[in-house]
């Protein structure tokens, strides 16, 4: 067959998912994570070292140029635009501030010349990013309020502590299921509005299959449901998802998201992280055990401090407070004061935006812009964090200078009698034989593997030998090495307040402040933080009380976010005033006080969203109503949603028959060991060829893998509560040239070919149930058996008969094709 041929095939099944669902609407405001970039890196440097200058309130203004306001610096000034969004290297801005010449650098030596390299890094990525920036005006904005009326703030929707609210009367009764269904069909008919009919039950099956484990519905599955004519059918489904492993696989990686999780230090000098795996697992664990949300918020922050029954409990509650220490790391810093002050920010950051949805860490160098934060409880928090000691690892000798890291930290031990990870695992792996790590490390080259499969076993031991005196294979370690009783986590230091930084810099410190928490959500006295501790037991049983307004709505809108595509607050990680107001702000409460009753669980709160009518509604567009609420933000029809970049993987190796299940043992930045990225430790080494499932895949900041890349994963050094969806050229183009993609659908089309049983069209309607769920439509069964027909010669031919290469490599491009098309990628 030709490749032509083939690619034509491919690009007539490749249709655009407007086609396949009506129009999508797009978002082109930036995410929140980007706004609370700016305000947390961008924004104070600006103050402190350009305003005197570049502002509105400058005695003169240098050069033309504004950059007190966002429209000032796109303008530019004599010069020019100051940036070009997403493009560092064209922007004046960023030349400026590399520049080493006294006239153009900037800032001036007189405002403390230049700015340190992290900085300089830091606006770099805002421009890269677009250059998000929520100002607005022709004036630079007052600085900040300088009192705060608490009560007054409290009356904001957030602050609020979430009551049960009464279900509202609807006109059409017998369409609720749930008083869930009774708040959406109330917004609707107020509307004049009425929802759409519900899912068929292949669309219904696949969607929740996705939703909660990640995976598609096996062909077994599928007749299972259809045979089921019972009432509780699809409930027999949900349940079933929720008790299998693979949903704390699923749910797990959503928290990582927000826990920013990544196996390396990133920034300037990126060091590995080998034990960041225990708290992947651990996550892992926690959902598939469905712990109360509210205990899995005080392990992380306290774990340390909490009882435990047993060796096993006490190493997962240290384990947990990995999520305090996983975060990116500046180890050029050379003063250990700004180290550790920049340490404590970032601790700040994760847990106020992943348990509150605040952005507390934006009142690090003067009052919250927005929102009631002070720069006192900033440094109250600070000091809670500050009265601690923080474990990461990279204190390992540099691989380039023999010489102990300044700033590495050692890791936490565990208990002897139970240093196994908290997710069950097999021991350990069996060492692979030069000659499969040889075959794994050319099956990406054709012509190199043909030429090592010509080789005899002598020339590929000895050929492995030479590879690896040059480092190019690497030998696991030997299990125990690997299962070393070391964890990434957190533990009491000395006991203390910190001093309110002006402006933030150490080298202006202010009073001291009390350790302390958030006053905007403290109307009481505050809990009594013991002198001889630090406050993170304290703090971590204010986060997870029923009484703060704030962290089970944060959660209840994530779960809604991961089930229907947007949040009921559709910022996520932003609940402040900056933020978007609920859409359905009785609903909210609803879910969060149901979710307080039910004992902080997870399981009972995705089980009762799905159960409800409202998810399960067909995805099909309606005139009306499309007219009236384009966005679907009263939730008329569930709005189609792109699979995530591990679903796609996943997916893909499903309907293979690839996929390992059995999750593997550690990581694979373990096996790799404590380094130096680009020096002791080349990136490719976490290049792996795995089919075990994606959420176990190296996750290494500035080396994740392409597969996850060009299907919008989470940054894994900023918290996300809600990933960005891009549809673009590099994503199509992905899913017919990627080697994986490739040979996957060889693999699809060898099972397929091995179903001997099966005639011709019943394969094909196999091959469309493995990957789209259903059987093909009449003429999408007449185009595949037209296209297989023309590029496979028949076996019963007098004159050739088919060689089965050539049948393959036709069923291949047939497989290929579907995994390409949109529908594979997109959830009705």
């Amino acid at each position: 067959m030709s490749f032509s041929a083939a690619r034509l095939f491919l690009a007539t099944l490749s249709v655009a998912p407007t086609a396949m669902f009506g129009a999508v609407a797009a978002d082109p405001k930036p995410v929140a994570a980007q706004t609370a970039f700016f305000e947390k890196n961008i924004r104070p440097v600006l103050v402190t070292k350009c305003y005197k200058c570049h502002s509105a309130d400058a005695d003169k203004v240098r050069g033309g140029l504004l950059l007190d306001t966002r429209d000032g610096l796109r303008k530019g000034g004599d010069t020019g635009p100051a940036i070009v969004p997403g493009n560092p290297g064209e922007s004046l801005l960023i030349q400026a501030l590399h520049s080493a010449d006294k006239d153009t650098a900037m800032p001036p030596e007189k405002s403390g010349g230049k700015l340190p390299a992290k900085v300089i890094a830091d606006f770099e990525a805002w421009v890269k990013m677009g250059a998000p920036d929520p100002r607005a005006g022709a004036a630079a904005e007052p600085v900040a309020k300088k009192e705060i009326d608490f009560n007054k703030a409290r009356e904001f929707w957030a602050y609020k502590v979430p009551v049960m609210p009464a279900a509202p009367l609807v006109a059409d009764r017998a369409w609720a299921r749930t008083d869930l269904d009774r708040f959406i069909l109330a917004g609707l008919e107020a509307k004049g509005l009425k929802p759409v009919p519900d899912a068929d039950r292949r669309n219904l099956i696949r969607r929740v299959s996705f939703d909660l484990v990640g995976l598609p519905p096996t062909p077994e599955e599928l007749d299972a449901f259809f045979r089921d004519p019972s009432p509780e059918a699809f409930t027999k489904v949900v349940d079933r998802l929720l008790a299998s492993p693979q949903f704390g696989e699923r749910w797990g990686r959503h928290w990582l998201d927000v826990a920013r999780y990544a196996e390396s230090t990133g920034k300037e000098r990126n060091f590995t992280f080998p034990e960041a795996w225990r708290y992947r697992d651990y996550v892992i664990a926690a959902f598939n055990a469905d712990k109360p949300y509210d205990q899995f918020i005080r392990e992380q922050i306290a774990g340390d401090l909490l009882p435990a029954k047993d060796p096993a409990e006490r190493n997962e509650h240290l384990i947990a407070t990995g999520f305090l220490a996983l975060g990116p790391k500046g180890l050029n810093e050379k003063n250990r004061v700004q180290f550790q002050m920049d340490l404590v920010d970032e601790q700040i950051d994760v847990t106020s935006r992943a348990v509150l949805g605040l952005t507390a860490a934006c009142a690090r160098c003067h009052d919250h812009k927005f929102d009631p934060i002070p720069t006192t409880d900033y440094y109250a928090l600070a000091g809670i964090f500050r009265s601690s000691r923080t474990f990461f690892g990279t204190s390992n000798p540099d691989a380039g200078n023999a010489k102990k890291y300044k700033n590495g930290t050692p890791l936490l031990p565990l208990s002897k009698s139970s240093a196994a990870p908290a997710a069950a695992a097999p021991a350990q792996p069996p060492a692979l034989s030069p000659e499969k790590q040889l075959a794994d490390l050319v099956a990406k080259s054709p012509e190199r593997a043909a030429r090592f499969a010509a080789m005899s076993a002598a020339q590929k031991a000895q050929l492995a030998d030479r590879l690896k005196a040059k480092g190019t294979l690497t030998t696991p370690p030997p299990t125990a090495a690997i299962g070393t009783a070391l964890a990434m986590g957190v533990t009491d230091g000395r006991p203390g307040n910190s001093p309110l930084y002006i402006r933030g810099e150490i080298d202006d410190p202010g009073p001291l402040v009390p350790r302390g928490f958030l006053t905007v959500l403290t109307p009481g006295s505050p809990p009594a933080i013991s002198a001889s501790q630090s406050g993170r037991r304290e703090l971590a049983d204010w986060l997870a009380s029923k009484s703060n307004p704030l962290t089970a709505r944060v959660m209840v809108n994530r779960v809604w976010l991961n089930l229907f595509g947007e949040g009921l607050v559709r910022t996520p990680d932003n609940f402040g005033s900056t933020g978007e107001k609920p859409t359905h702000p009785a609903l909210l409460d609803l879910l969060a006080t149901q979710f307080m009753r039910d004992g902080w669980s997870v399981k009972a709160l995705v089980r009762s969203i799905v159960l409800s009518r409202t998810y399960q509604l067909a995805s099909t567009s309606d005139p009306k109503n499309y007219e009236a609420d384009p966005d679907n933000i009263l939730v008329w029809r569930m709005t189609p949603r792109r699979l995530d970049a591990e679903a796609i993987r996943d997916g893909i190796l499903a309907a293979s028959g690839q996929l390992e299940r059995t999750p593997p043992y550690a990581s694979v930045v373990a096996h790799v060991g404590d380094g130096y990225i680009g020096r002791g430790i080349s990136p490719s080494q976490f290049n792996v060829e795995a089919r075990y499932r994606s959420v176990y895949l190296p996750i290494v900041r500035d080396y994740v893998p392409d597969v996850l890349a060009v299907f919008d994963f989470a940054e894994p050094s900023l918290v996300v509560a809600g990933r960005e969806t891009t549809n673009v050229p590099s994503q199509a183009l992905f899913m017919m040239n990627s080697p994986f993609v490739t040979a996957q659908s060889r693999a699809l089309a060898k099972r397929l070919l091995a179903m001997t049983q099966y005639d011709h069209g019943q394969r094909i309607i196999m091959a469309h149930m493995l990957t789209l769920s259903r059987p093909p439509t009449p003429a999408e069964a007449a185009r595949s058996e037209q296209y297989l027909t023309a590029f496979t010669p028949r076996s019963d031919s007098a004159a050739s008969p088919a060689p089965a290469a050539s049948a393959e490599t036709a069923w291949a491009t047939f497989c290929q094709a579907l995994f390409a098309c949109a529908e594979f990628r997109y959830l009705k």
